[in-house]
């Protein structure tokens, strides 16, 4: 799904994900990171709770950790549709071994999933394309039903699950959802839930690693992104580019 590129200098990007995703950098990573901080909440939680402390949280790395709202079949399925937005290749590795599928599973637990504290009150109609799509549908269900969209739409073509199929055929149902030729639910296209998956996907990629994905900050390694550096001030005035070791929050949090 997604193209790669040839070695650039170090201070260019290595992936042309622009073309696919706009200011993915620094547009798309607000939407779920600042408007979604995880919380420790779970699917059964009537109203997600605040989040915990970011110092208790465990390590970005610890994959060992169970799902907080995907049952086992959709972490997998969610593993396998992001791979295929993002793959691995030899420039570096792809959703799934960045822990993008966790990603998703937090930012769908917490209070972004559920839409808390957004106008979600009527009239539902549709508008004009430049307005975006207005649904009464909470995001972690949209989600839910958009993987399900996916497997039904597999099995029906390929009469396999979406996770054992080779990835050309991974991609017909994932190209096919992106054109709207696979209904998720009535008010939700396979279009708006593609649109939605591959931005979580990239946020997943970028995202500081506490939020669950960038696992080692591979993400930002592969762009020579410094993360989260308390100061800048001994490279201030250097003409040349300077590549340092990335940092997360949770560096931080661990040194107090």
């Amino acid at each position: 799904m997604a193209e790669r590129q040839s070695e650039q200098p170090q201070s260019d990007s290595r992936r042309r994900f622009l073309k696919y995703s706009g200011a993915a950098i620094g547009g798309a990573v607000v939407g779920g990171v600042i408007g979604g901080a995880i919380a420790n909440t779970y699917r059964k939680s009537p109203a997600p709770a605040e989040p915990d402390n970011p110092a208790k949280q465990p390590p970005a790395a610890d994959f060992n950790q169970a799902p907080m709202f995907f049952t086992q079949s959709q972490l997998q399925l969610t593993e396998a549709a992001a791979e295929r937005i993002f793959p691995k290749d030899e420039l570096g590795p792809g959703a799934a071994e960045l822990g993008v599928a966790f990603y998703i599973d937090h930012q769908l637990a917490g209070r972004w999933g559920h839409n808390v504290r957004e106008y979600r009150m009527g009239p539902f109609q549709a508008g004009e394309t430049t307005q975006g799509q207005h649904q009464s549908i909470p995001r972690h269900e949209v989600f839910t039903m958009g993987l399900q969209a996916i497997e039904d739409a597999s099995k029906s073509k390929y009469n396999k699950s979406f996770t054992q199929l080779p990835d050309e055929e991974k991609d017909a149902i994932l190209t096919s959802l992106q054109k709207g030729e696979i209904a998720v639910v009535s008010g939700v296209t396979g279009q708006a839930f593609f649109n939605l998956l591959r931005t979580m996907t990239l946020e997943g990629v970028y995202s500081d690693p506490m939020y669950g994905g960038n696992k080692n900050m591979q993400g930002w390694k592969m762009r020579n992104y410094p993360g989260n550096q308390m100061t800048y001030t001994a490279i201030m005035e250097k003409e040349e580019f300077v590549k340092m070791e990335p940092r997360s929050l949770h560096d931080h949090f661990g040194s107090h």
